[in-house]
């Protein structure tokens, strides 16, 4: 038996591991669906898939709440993906492996998934339990959150009757979180064609490892390195004096993480090799040393590599990695609305080639919708100018902060008599799904909060243990003072 279930709360803890069993990565969350979908109808509760397999499971008020507000506990089954290069791991056919590392549960050098397995085994809890006080009562549990946000866009109107809606996706404990930032994908392909190897050349391949990633909206504003910028700053200066050619670049995975690594195959003239190698040794000091702080495992290796069969044609290789060192990433704004608050930001997340085309993909996030649009703009004048085809695709809206939500009125004032502090109101710059679901359910009164997670999105990825149990005790006496309709 897996030692996370004897933590407590037991039933929380026993049913994140079961989620831990299933494989559920974002797009390939069938399995989670089909595992919601028993729960809810194990416990002879109404439970309904809706076309793109959203689980909406409702309970009946306990005896003497039935005359409370209807709410709805919301969170997503799919999770991020990522490992570490030295294991072998199939997102789609195994299981997450949790264990106990002090004071933190995290996961062997994969992702763990409390983001967002945690607040969904919260809300299944609850809806197991035979002792909690609670009114009418659902659970929204949507698919796809983390690559494009289907499920809640996909979400009818009609379907759910609550009056509140408590959001279980953020990650700091002791915080209530009412709004959070939008988000638009900016996508391109490079077209090129396959030309012959330059006579007398060379191939080297370049890695870079060892950074630490994470959630390119949440760990945006900690400066850590990117791969597929600090890939292509090599590039960039050596062909500024070398005839460097591309044959090759994979860079990044996810278009919400930070890129940990990535490698890129090169060819150039044999007489110059050594003025190759010179360049890339003379920056990596130099790289190492701005980010000595937020990157110290940084890893850079050159290495020479067989001689591939073709190199992609000369302007397009020139062109692509001038507009990848031109392309902003990272902070672009602080909010001036909320100290602290990252407003709008940039995340250059994936560089593949294809047989015909190099993709680049990214994802910009801001909490004011006009600064969004115009960060993507300025994003595709970069890219068009460099020959590459440009689209904007799944944008969804943020969540717009109401400092007079009632539930957050009733939520400080259940914290402060729990726990003798009054939790921290805070915004997100990350995408929630609240302010898509709000769309077709504009009376919402809604709030998200949840459990310490450190490093989501990254293999570092860990939960507080102590949190959790903080976190669903609030939740259980949250639900007990829901006030009457």
């Amino acid at each position: 038996m897996s030692e996370i279930r004897n933590l407590e709360p037991k039933a929380v803890w026993g049913i994140f591991q079961d989620l831990c069993d299933i494989p559920r990565p974002s797009k390939k969350e069938q399995k989670a669906v089909d595992f919601a979908k028993k729960f809810g109808e194990d416990l002879g509760l109404e439970t309904i898939v809706d076309k793109v397999g959203n689980v909406i499971i409702k309970k009946p008020a306990t005896p003497g709440m039935e005359d409370r507000k209807t709410v709805v506990l919301q969170g997503h089954l799919d999770m991020v993906p990522q490992k570490n290069s030295n294991i072998d791991h199939n997102f789609e056919t195994d299981p997450i492996q949790p264990y106990i590392d002090g004071e933190w549960v995290t996961a062997k050098d994969t992702t763990l998934g409390a983001d967002n397995g945690m607040g969904v085994a919260a809300a299944l809890a609850v809806l197991q339990s035979k002792d909690c006080e609670h009114g009418p009562l659902e659970v929204l549990l949507t698919i796809d959150e983390e690559t494009g946000m289907t499920g809640a866009e996909n979400l009818e109107a009609g379907i759910l009757d609550a009056d509140i809606m408590i959001n279980t996706d953020s990650e700091d404990e002791g915080e209530l979180y009412i709004g959070c930032a939008g988000g638009i994908d900016t996508n391109a392909k490079f077209h090129f064609e396959k030309e012959d190897l330059p006579t007398d050349s060379k191939a080297f391949r370049i890695d870079v490892k060892g950074l630490k990633g994470g959630h390119s909206g949440m760990d945006i504003p900690l400066g850590r390195g990117n791969a597929n910028k600090i890939l292509n700053r090599f590039l960039y200066v050596a062909n500024k004096s070398i005839d460097v050619r591309l044959a090759d670049i994979q860079s990044g995975s996810l278009r919400n993480a930070i890129p940990r690594e990535g490698f890129a195959v090169v060819t150039v003239p044999g007489s110059q090799a050594g003025e190759f190698k010179a360049i890339i040794e003379e920056l990596v000091p130099q790289i190492k040393a701005e980010l000595e702080v937020t990157e110290p495992d940084m890893e850079v290796v050159v290495n020479e590599a067989d001689m591939p069969g073709k190199v992609i044609d000369e302007k397009t290789s020139n062109n692509l990695i001038k507009a990848i060192y031109g392309f902003p990433n990272g902070v672009i704004r602080m909010s001036d609305a909320m100290e602290g608050l990252v407003e709008t930001s940039t995340n250059l997340a994936v560089i593949k080639m294809k047989e015909e085309w190099i993709e680049i993909g990214s994802l910009q996030r801001s909490s004011v919708e006009s600064a969004k649009e115009d960060l993507a703009n300025m994003i595709r004048c970069v890219l068009e100018l460099a020959g590459a085809e440009v689209v904007h695709e799944g944008a969804y809206p943020g969540w717009k902060p109401n400092i007079n939500s009632p539930i957050l009125k009733t939520m400080q004032d259940v914290y402060n008599n729990k726990w003798g502090k009054v939790p921290e109101i805070k915004a997100i710059h990350a995408g929630l799904e609240c302010g898509i679901i709000m769309e077709n359910y504009p009376k919402l009164d809604t709030i998200s909060f949840g459990p310490t997670i450190r490093y989501p999105h990254s293999p570092d990825e860990k939960v507080n243990i102590e949190t959790v149990k903080m976190f669903y005790d609030f939740l259980l006496e949250t639900l007990k003072n829901i006030p009457k309709k």
